[in-house]
């Protein structure tokens, strides 16, 4: 996924709002091969929990909704991870697969380092890390 510097530092900066939960929304892109970001939509994590993140059904069905009237459809969940290195936990994999060819990306916000970003792929409980590349345009 194309992703811009901006949108990019949006979720950075969700993550940084609250660094003792995990938070949570989702990537809008378009309909381009590779897909390029076009907006990202905070969510409510429903646990406010350091270990766990879910977005109540609903709300979750309303970003689809947004997605779709921007013109493009959901391309990643993004979620932080309060203590740890950015890489997809068992939870995360139980849950995505539910959302076959969605983009996991998480920020890791390890203790006394720089949030980092990275992207995953997941099916079949197979982890697959992919390209973060900057948009330019």
């Amino acid at each position: 996924m194309y992703i811009s510097r901006g949108l990019l530092e949006q979720i950075i900066a969700h993550a940084l709002e609250d660094p003792k939960n995990e938070v949570c929304g989702v990537v809008a892109v378009d309909s381009a091969t590779p897909a390029r970001a076009v907006r990202v939509h905070r969510a409510v994590n429903i646990y406010a929990s350091p270990m766990k993140f879910q977005i109540e059904p609903n709300e979750l069905l309303r970003l689809w909704n947004a997605c779709e009237e921007e013109g493009g459809t959901l391309g990643a969940i993004y979620h932080s991870h309060v203590r740890s290195k950015p890489y997809p936990s068992q939870t995360d994999v139980n849950f995505a697969a539910n959302w076959p060819g969605v983009e996991w990306v998480i920020v890791g916000l390890a203790p006394g380092q720089e949030p980092e970003v990275r992207s995953y792929l997941i099916s079949e409980g197979q982890i697959e890390e992919v390209t973060l590349s900057e948009q330019v345009s």
